[in-house]
């Protein structure tokens, strides 16, 4: 019985130690971790689909925020952090990417469904006229057995 207790106990150490924080990067200064923070929660996995750096155990995630450290470490502003890795991860590091031709339509596509949706909804909203059957054709729908209001 020990030895289970002991193994239950090893192995939610274990379990507990891996569930904790991905960096063990210490700050000094509160505002210098606040920056980093904020950089590693704007900034997108390159592997990862839709994770930001602070939340993606990605090898190169890793590698994202130790580079993000170091440039912290060397002074560089938030803009030339971003810039670099802009630099050379292109648009897609960038959870926030500058509108140019290139990603226009990730711009305007939003825009563009929303007044397609609301044109769609306008023209099916519009009331329809009734139509007004002569005596004819409700003597027909009766001898079909069906009723006019179907």
């Amino acid at each position: 019985m020990k030895l289970l207790v002991w193994t239950w106990t090893v192995l939610l150490s274990v379990w507990a130690f891996g569930a904790t924080a991905i960096d063990g990067y210490g700050f000094d200064d509160p505002e210098m971790a606040a920056r980093y923070k904020s950089l590693i929660a704007e900034l997108r996995c390159p592997k990862c689909l839709n994770t930001n750096l602070a939340g993606s155990d990605a090898p190169i995630a890793v590698d994202l925020r130790r580079a993000v450290r170091r440039l912290l470490d060397e002074g560089k502003t938030d803009e030339e952090i971003l810039g670099f890795l802009h630099e050379r991860y292109g648009d897609f590091v960038l959870y926030d990417p500058p509108f140019k031709a290139s990603t226009a339509l990730l711009w305007l596509l939003p825009v563009i469904l929303l007044l397609v949706g609301a044109f769609v909804v306008f023209r099916t909203g519009q009331r329809r006229e009734a139509v007004v059957l002569t005596e004819d054709e409700q003597q027909r729908l009766r001898r079909l057995g069906v009723s006019e209001t179907e």
